[in-house]
């Protein structure tokens, strides 16, 4: 078989218009691919936010860099903030990072003359990165149209397939393999946590709640977390940030067995928190997917968003549990968790019931004590 280096960019060029224009386009791609991954590949992988979706483009890093033939860079573009989150990975060669604009680093990124650019984020920044690179060019699906027709009209065309294997679908000409493997996050040793240094109570296991959320419709209210806590005999670490210190001070008053993590801790630390517990509660929200990464026993809340937008934990601990207020008949309220149709001091996620967390909680504590 040819390789790769022997084609100038103009004839991969052609090469890649012959492969999609045959009957038997998958197989001509996967050839294509091998061609040009025999010797050095360099990749740029985009996506800009937030902390879940990031999380969720690990398998598509992993599988590049470890499934491609040759010697394969896989380099990552996101924003500023969210370079922690990628900073420890050993897939990734380099990670690039934006405060504002894309501009900030298009001069570096052609300098590194990328031979694909896969766009995971597919939005107006992505398609200027795109642009502005000469490497061929694959876009993640994002089924926006799909979600607004559930979110307005109830009509529910999403395909029952998780964002991440949409995910690798967009590399699917790369010929790549699942790996059997879920998400991967990696924590430096300076961001672990030493539970030595916490109160003796919670050195022994725990249930760590994730308190936090970007959207209004993903935060369970003040009410409905102390009633779960009221339910919980085990100590509890509540993990957010310094927005939800309020909510965090009023219930730790009322419970001497939880730790308040909120907003002391770096967003590194706390996924050192969810590393060591025993059993994770979390909405659909960042922290629910790094709990997916380590195979958390995870009881996931939901409110006005649904697994069906293929959000929900993906890979986790296999007795993990998902709890929805079934009987709300308007979900989903909206594509991010930013508006709810119940209103949002009504909003649906205050309508689970509290017994079917805590129940699910210490049901699953026991099951993961057993397996320590």
């Amino acid at each position: 078989m040819q390789s790769a280096c022997t084609y100038s960019r103009e004839g991969i060029f052609n090469l890649w218009l012959k492969c999609m224009r045959s009957q038997n386009g998958e197989c001509y791609i996967a050839q294509f691919v091998y061609f040009c991954v025999v010797q050095r590949t360099r990749i740029l992988i985009i996506r800009f936010s937030s902390i879940g979706d990031i999380v969720l483009t690990t398998p598509v890093i992993r599988r590049l860099k470890e499934q491609l033939e040759g010697e394969t860079e896989v380099h990552f573009l996101t924003k500023e903030a969210f370079v922690p989150l990628l900073a420890s990975n050993p897939h990734i060669t380099q990670v690039h990072s934006i405060r504002k604009a894309t501009a900030e680093v298009i001069e570096t990124l052609r300098e590194l003359d990328f031979d694909y650019i896969i766009d995971l984020h597919k939005n107006v920044r992505s398609l200027m990165v795109k642009r502005d690179l000469r490497g061929l060019s694959f876009s993640f699906h994002k089924l926006n149209f799909k979600k607004w027709l559930y979110v307005n009209f109830g009509i529910n065309r999403m395909p029952d397939t998780h964002i991440v294997d949409r995910y690798l679908d967009t590399i699917r000409g790369f010929g790549t393999e699942d790996d059997g493997k879920g998400l991967d996050f990696y924590i430096p040793a300076e961001s672990e946590i030493d539970l030595n240094e916490l109160p003796e109570r919670f050195r022994s296991g725990y249930i760590a709640i994730a308190i936090g959320a970007a959207h209004i419709g993903k935060k369970m209210s003040t009410r409905l977390l102390s009633e779960v806590l009221k339910r919980i005999n085990i100590p509890v670490i509540l993990i957010g940030g310094p927005h939800d210190l309020d909510i965090a001070d009023k219930v730790v008053r009322e419970h001497e067995t939880v730790f308040n993590a909120c907003g002391k801790y770096t967003v590194m630390e706390s996924a050192s928190f969810i590393r060591q517990a025993q059993v994770v509660i979390a909405g659909d929200t960042g922290m629910m997917h790094i709990a997916s990464a380590f195979g958390k026993c995870i009881v996931s809340v939901w409110g006005c968003t649904v697994p069906e937008f293929g959000m929900g934990p993906y890979r986790p601990h296999p007795s993990s549990v998902i709890v929805e207020p079934k009987k709300l008949k308007k979900r989903p309220c909206s594509k991010l968790g930013n508006r709810c149709k119940y209103g949002s001091e009504n909003r649906c996620i205050i309508h689970n019931s509290p017994d079917s967390i805590a129940g699910a909680a210490n049901s699953l504590y026991l099951i993961a004590q057993k397996e320590l």
